[in-house]
């Protein structure tokens, strides 16, 4: 599992709330919060 605020790499990570997927593109993106519903947890889909 992954927080906001972490780096943890490009791909494709999946709210743990709501379901909402963020793409980082870039190894040195930081995890947002949720743009959906604000949740700060996501797990790695892609």
């Amino acid at each position: 599992m992954y927080t906001t605020g972490q780096k943890p790499g490009k791909g494709q990570y999946q709210c743990t709330k709501c379901g909402e997927i963020v793409v980082l593109d870039d190894d040195t993106d930081t995890l947002p919060p949720c743009p959906r519903c604000n949740n700060t947890t996501y797990n790695k889909v892609g």
